[in-house]
């Protein structure tokens, strides 16, 4: 699918548009630029921030128009596509969740490492990621060695914390979905990991707390995802978590579990969670996708909840 020019300035104008209307002045870094180790963070967003795609994707596709959200409110952001195989090496996310989370592990310490002397940031950075990004948020500190000491927030939207019916995983890559011998070939081990009472969720809720000491972590989900299910199963409930529904803020969003990361309503609540602010009220794009907006040009309205 190719993109226009028009429709890549109306989705710079819808960026620009909600990143002004709560009245926060756009502060510039490196805006569309990608792993930029130069980039000078804003005062107030000194953490770097690591956003990880969900499973079938890759760091462009999944989380490109959320990161340039969060680079134009002044963070620095870095992202990879991990969990590549060789059956399908563009896109990310199939190899086994030890594997994956072991290259991400690695990429959290070279950020941590290039970034450092960030003013006033603490030596820590920020983790945000979509579906399985959002269980590799939560599962690498947990079980790679030091990376809980670098991570300050996490932010996981729609992470399948407690599993999700296999058939669910492989519709998130329609192509796997139809063809089993296609399955086959490529391998998807993360699928069968990710699933209820998959090796990987059964290690993330081993009876030890999921949350790390000094991390802080939000978990956003939709009330209408229908990967993820039942929705509220992504929950955690330990102390220094927010669980938030997008619809207990805009009632009338409509977004489902692909379309999460390109949802204006789900950037806000990430936001809010990066900056301390979680409760913070912000103003609602009501039973649109963005998706409609790049590609069709649809107007966007905003309304106030």
């Amino acid at each position: 699918m190719h993109v226009t020019i028009a429709s890549t300035a109306a989705l710079a104008g819808l960026i620009l548009a909600t990143t002004f209307a709560d009245g926060q002045a756009l502060q510039t870094t490196s805006i569309g630029k990608h792993n930029d180790f130069s980039c000078q963070p804003s005062a107030n967003h000194p953490r770097p921030v690591v956003l990880l795609h969900g499973l079938g994707a890759t760091y462009y596709d999944d989380l490109h128009v959320l990161e340039a959200f969060l680079q134009i409110r002044g963070f620095c952001t870095f992202s990879l596509t991990y969990g590549a195989v060789k059956g399908s090496p563009f896109l990310g996310g199939f190899a086994p969740i030890d594997e994956s989370s072991r290259q991400i592990a690695d990429f959290i310490y070279e950020v941590h490492a290039k970034t450092v002397g960030y003013s006033d940031g603490g030596g820590k950075i920020d983790i945000v990621g979509h579906s399985e990004g959002g269980f590799q948020a939560l599962y690498v500190p947990k079980f790679r060695d030091g990376v809980a000491a670098l991570v300050d927030h996490i932010v996981a939207i729609a992470p399948p914390t407690h599993g999700t019916p296999i058939a669910n995983l492989l519709s998130l890559s329609p192509p796997l979905d139809h063809d089993a011998g296609l399955l086959e070939v490529i391998g998807c081990a993360a699928c069968d990991q990710l699933s209820i009472g998959g090796a990987s969720v059964v290690k993330l809720n081993d009876g030890k707390a999921i949350v790390q000491p000094g991390n802080k972590v939000t978990v956003i989900i939709s009330n209408l995802d229908a990967i993820v299910i039942p929705p509220k199963s992504a929950f955690i409930y330990e102390d220094g978590v927010d669980n938030i529904s997008v619809q207990d803020y805009c009632p009338l969003d409509i977004v489902g579990h692909i379309s999460e990361p390109y949802d204006v309503n789900i950037w806000n609540l990430v936001l809010n969670s990066l900056e301390n602010q979680v409760g913070r009220k912000f103003p609602c794009l009501v039973g649109v996708h963005i998706y409609k907006y790049i590609f069709t040009n649809v107007e966007l309205r905003s309304a106030s909840t």
